[in-house]
């Protein structure tokens, strides 16, 4: 499952996502809906949906604040509004990587893609990991 933050929850974006992943593709807005949901609400209902991967554009909250998780997976990409129609071919090209090509692979690491490099940490503790040949 892919859940979309609120800040790029777009419609579009969601259904080119679709296209290609074989699971759901929802906004976090479908795990608590009719009510606002603040930031450091979103890793409780990560939680409680089944081994999601959530994808926002928010790395200033995210990155380095929120602990990994067995439970889940996050994304957190460097882009700004007018490039996020690329979405959906960045998050292809993450999902094609060894290290997050499948769900059980994902489950448990943070990661910030930005201009030329991907970052990670993960459950283990281990220190960030960086791919600088990252190609966006």
């Amino acid at each position: 499952m892919i859940v979309f933050d609120e800040n790029i929850h777009q419609r579009r974006i969601m259904d080119a996502v679709a296209a290609w992943y074989r699971g759901r593709v929802i906004s976090v807005t479908v795990l608590r809906p009719d009510t606002i949901i603040k930031d450091e609400a979103i890793p409780t209902l990560l939680r409680r949906a089944l081994y999601p991967t959530f994808f926002t554009t928010n790395f200033n909250y995210f990155w380095q604040r929120v602990p990994a998780h067995t439970l889940y997976g996050i994304v957190c990409i460097v882009l700004p509004d007018e490039r996020l129609q690329e979405t959906s071919s960045l998050l292809r090209q993450l999902f094609s990587l060894p290290d997050f090509k499948t769900k059980a692979r994902r489950m448990g690491k943070v990661v910030r893609v930005s201009r030329g490099q991907l970052e990670s940490y993960d459950i283990r503790a281990h220190p960030i990991i960086r791919v600088p040949s990252w190609p966006v």
